[in-house]
């Protein structure tokens, strides 16, 4: 089977984990405890990846579809995908996804706009996608730029990583208006950062080529961060990529990118840090691994 090349990462209110297939679209639901679990959401193959995801208290898992350009919404009770979007240009890579009371938001990572699926009040999905073209302080660069996305504290607006601009950070977007304004993190840079954990006002930001989550403090209207401390473990982080949280602990899928050519053989798994490590210092913290097996004799390449 091809590898996973697993990327996203979504929990519910019970204790596991929906990641994503970067190779073939599928979504593998493990338990945080044992790590064994089983594909729920067979992919559409290696022209349908699936990246970023999240699901809602309705059992719906809504799907960022990379460079394909879909949005796909699926059913976690029956695995059926049930909704299909298509967005954007050639040139589109659909990212990240955050679900607020109203609408799912979604990042293009290689052009200027967010796409807005808005919701009715049991989170039912719309019958079209908004496109928000983003401006003001946002520069688009040549590579990926848009990547993790949350709101701010008090929930009027939308953080975005921007990997580019400044040497990468933050830019808080007005849903309203699409444009965006730089925000003030001090010294600290997320020139490779990717997805984003919002904690009441505790920012978590993967960084992934860095092997390392800075942790910041956001005041209310998502204007200013301020450092508060960066996870990092050298033994267990093997390019982190997005985050997701579960009772007092925060889960991370390593993305495997530090292999160019992974094969059915090269293993993944996801790693776990306590949310308490926010509030100490900066240094090398012992993560915890959950590897990942399936009872589907490899169904969707996770070994």
């Amino acid at each position: 089977m091809p590898p996973s090349r697993q990327e996203g990462i979504a929990i519910g209110s019970e204790p596991y984990a929906c990641i994503g297939s970067i190779a073939r679209g599928d979504v593998y639901r493990a338990s945080l405890t044992t790590g064994s679990g089983r594909v729920v959401v067979e992919g559409l193959g290696p022209e349908h990846p699936v990246i970023g995801l999240k699901t809602d208290a309705w059992g719906r898992l809504f799907l960022c579809g990379g460079v394909s350009g879909e949005i796909r919404i699926a059913d976690l009770r029956t695995g059926r995908i049930t909704r299909t979007f298509t967005v954007g240009t050639d040139a589109t890579m659909v990212n990240d996804v955050i679900l607020t009371p109203d609408a799912a938001w979604f990042t293009d990572s290689f052009e200027p706009r967010l796409y807005k699926l808005p919701l009715g009040r049991r989170g039912e999905p719309g019958d079209r996608i908004i496109t928000v073209p983003l401006s003001g302080d946002w520069v688009q660069g040549t590579a990926i730029t848009a990547n993790g996305i949350t709101t701010t504290p008090d929930g009027r607006a939308l953080l975005v990583v921007n990997s580019f601009a400044d040497g990468g950070g933050l830019m808080r977007v007005d849903p309203r208006t699409g444009v965006a304004r730089a925000v003030d993190l001090g010294p600290i840079r997320l020139p490779n950062g990717d997805g984003l954990l919002l904690l009441g006002h505790t920012l978590y930001a993967v960084q992934q080529r860095q092997n390392a989550i800075d942790v910041l403090r956001v005041d209310d209207a998502g204007t200013k961060g301020t450092a508060i401390t960066r996870i990092t473990d050298p033994e267990n982080f093997r390019v982190p990529t997005t985050a997701a949280v579960y009772g007092d602990r925060i889960y991370l899928p390593n993305a495997r990118f530090d292999v160019a050519e992974p094969t059915p053989e090269t293993d993944y798994d996801v790693v776990s840090v306590e949310r308490s490590l926010a509030a100490g210092r900066p240094g090398c913290h012992t993560a915890r691994r959950v590897s990942l097996h399936t009872s589907l004799d490899g169904v969707g390449g996770y070994l």
